[in-house]
């Protein structure tokens, strides 16, 4: 298998997320697909902040 540059980089998936957090936005979910080429960021919804166990905010 030939060497080739990646399609989606390590420093542009922090770059995106990093964006993300500094608009304020909790992540809920990162999609990465190396084929074409894309970073999907999906933020948290109301049912997932439900959804979490109580413990979670102590272990934190």
């Amino acid at each position: 298998m030939a060497n080739r540059p990646a399609v989606v980089t390590k420093i542009e998936v922090t770059r995106s997320i990093s964006a993300v957090i500094a608009a304020g936005l909790r992540i809920g979910r990162v999609e990465v697909d190396h084929r074409q080429g894309k970073v999907v960021i999906f933020p948290e919804s109301e049912e997932e902040v439900v959804a979490r166990n109580p413990c979670d905010r102590l272990l934190k």
